[in-house]
């Protein structure tokens, strides 16, 4: 049975590579187990940091299944659909529907700027007829910063109008904590991602669903264990889980986040990143190795990860 994604702590998964600079859906699949094992509450494939809009939409549309085979309940993943074109994003959103996964994170069509709020009511709309499934749950993604075509709480209010449950909610990647708070009062019944675990016990006590973050993919245990405790233990652990999160940000997130899972497996095959993005340079590299290497035991982000063979 389909239902709505869980609240709580997401990462917003990593896309390896195989060896041929395809696209590896079984890599993918088994690196979002084990992050689920560790504690998180799901995995939002095929955003940004999964390096979604640089993927075919061949592997966006035969992804799903893979990981309904692979056992993940619908409540688990979010899948990114969005696209420039309506069409691609409908296809996708069906193939995610089709293989038993509702929740769909969908950025705005991002290539026309400026674009008024009647054009992306318009794409939205056309979605959701499209697809015609009552199940369709759609979390708006705000990241303006990439997108340069924001979401307002205008938007949201129209569509959550006119649609009800399918605008399920919305990821803010814009880094502004208090405009989230204004997305979280926008209507009932839709939850509010921020996308930065630095704000993770914050963003709970005001109402937010969870966070949906890149910098997870490193620190969900992390996470979890700052979630779970209490008083100033669950201080502490915050602390630790922001400076984490600063000091994989000062790099550019996918090639640090697939710097630091090489280190975990001793499995270089991790490293690649999709054009137009680059790996890190060795200098990046050493930096965030000391900046982490300074942060342990406390962080426990560079312990030696065992994988399956």
């Amino acid at each position: 049975m389909m239902s709505k994604a869980n609240k709580g702590i997401y990462a917003a998964s990593l896309t390896p590579v195989d060896k041929n600079g395809e696209p590896d859906a079984q890599k993918l699949v088994d690196y979002c187990r084990w992050n689920v094992e560790q504690g998180l509450d799901g995995v939002a494939p095929l955003g940004t940091t999964g390096e979604g809009n640089s993927l075919p939409l061949s592997f966006r549309v035969a992804l799903p299944q893979v990981f309904a085979q692979a056992g993940f309940g619908s409540a688990q993943v979010i899948f990114g659909t969005g696209s420039c074109a309506t069409g691609d994003a409908i296809v996708a959103t069906r193939a995610a529907l089709d293989a038993g996964f509702c929740n769909v994170l969908v950025l705005p069509p991002f290539y026309f700027k400026n674009a008024p709020e009647d054009g992306l009511y318009a794409y939205y709309a056309r979605l959701i007829e499209k697809i015609g499934d009552a199940r369709l749950r759609i979390y708006l993604y705000h990241f303006p910063l990439m997108s340069m075509t924001p979401i307002s709480v205008s938007l949201i209010q129209r569509l959550k109008a006119d649609f009800g449950p399918i605008i399920a909610g919305l990821k803010d990647s814009s880094g502004d904590f208090e405009g989230a708070l204004k997305f979280v009062e926008a209507a009932d019944d839709f939850d509010v991602f921020p996308s930065n675990e630095g704000v993770l016990l914050r963003a709970l006590e005001s109402g937010c669903g969870g966070i949906i973050s890149a910098t997870t993919n490193a620190s969900a245990a992390l996470a979890r264990l700052t979630l779970d405790s209490t008083g100033s233990q669950a201080a502490d652990h915050q602390e630790t889980l922001t400076a984490v999160r600063m000091a994989i940000s000062k790099h550019p997130l996918s090639a640090a986040l697939k710097q630091i899972e090489a280190w975990r497996t001793g499995d270089d095959t991790w490293l690649p990143v999709f054009p137009p993005q680059t790996g890190l340079t060795r200098q990046q590299a050493e930096q965030l190795r000391d900046d982490l290497e300074a942060l342990e035991p406390r962080a426990g982000i560079l312990g030696r990860r065992r994988v399956a063979a």
